[in-house]
């Protein structure tokens, strides 16, 4: 057990001062964390994780489209380098969450089960866009059996089935994952903080200083897909805080496209930071159920 932690301490040790670890299938030895972290060690990537030769699948909008919206490099690309595995990326700029059910039908339909975990990462635009957030069940009375035996008639509740609202869209696409992937790893990441973008006269996006067109605030949205990791039983990345962006600020422009015009897009080094947040969280997940 002590020479367990002692690697990981290791481990862990060389991907905060080089973004890198020992190579797959090579462990520090006991009491040798400095050997693991000279500069010949940190040249050796991947890390060795349960990640390593995983195929997962990110579903996403601009900040995971694979043509790299405001930066030139992606988080997923990073992330992948530095935990080895296999990136299928179906990210769409501008998708909502009705889009991201799109392209989990799309995954199944092209890949099947040859895939180990999902990571979606969305929410930011059906804020945007002004969608109600509504609830996460419909209520009716019910009959059901219960001691004697005996019947009673209660209040009974079932997923809100609707692409109407942001919860009725999580629904739906949890539903089909739970369905068709039920020995698969999924995992929800929150939306990161967002300031003003000016894409044009028609796309102005004010910060999220200010509600959107049905007064509500970014955070009741985060706050919905922190719950349904609960609702549907999966682990949640909460990106929104471990990240540390915040666009809001001037003195993170460095981390974003434009600080006159896109404080909605992490250029490369906000990509590269929001991969090392993702990094540490996914070492806390199994990588797959099988």
């Amino acid at each position: 057990m002590k020479r367990w932690t002692i690697a990981l301490s290791a481990l862990l040790l060389c991907s905060v001062q080089g973004w890198s670890s020992p190579a797959a299938g090579q462990t520090a030895a006991a009491g040798d964390g400095a050997a693991a972290c000279r500069p010949e060690a940190q040249q050796q990537q991947p890390a060795a994780s349960q990640w390593q030769g995983k195929r997962v699948a990110i579903l996403g909008d601009s900040i995971t489209d694979p043509k790299r919206v405001g930066t030139d490099k992606c988080w997923w690309e990073y992330l992948s380098e530095s935990l080895g595995f296999t990136p299928l990326v179906y990210g769409v700029n501008g998708h909502q969450w009705n889009g991201i059910l799109r392209q989990a039908e799309k995954l199944l339909a092209e890949h099947g089960q040859q895939v180990d975990a999902i990571l979606i990462f969305a929410g930011t635009n059906d804020y945007n866009a002004g969608l109600p957030v509504g609830e996460w069940y419909d209520e009716a009375p019910a009959e059901t059996e219960v001691a004697g035996p005996s019947t009673t008639v209660r209040m009974h509740r079932t997923p809100a089935m609707t692409s109407e609202t942001f919860k009725g869209r999580i629904n739906r696409v949890m539903d089909f994952l739970k369905s068709n992937y039920p020995e698969k790893q999924v995992i929800l990441l929150t939306p990161i903080h967002r300031a003003r973008a000016r894409f044009g006269d028609r796309n102005i996006q004010p910060e999220e200083s200010f509600p959107n067109k049905i007064g509500l605030y970014v955070e009741e949205y985060v706050e919905a897909v922190k719950q349904a990791a609960n609702v549907w039983a999966v682990p949640v990345i909460d990106l929104n805080s471990v990240s540390g962006l915040f666009p809001l600020n001037d003195a993170h422009v460095r981390y974003f496209h434009n600080g006159e015009t896109d404080r909605l897009h992490p250029n490369t080094a906000g990509h590269r930071r929001m991969a090392r947040a993702i990094q540490y969280q996914l070492l806390a997940f199994p990588a797959s159920f099988e």
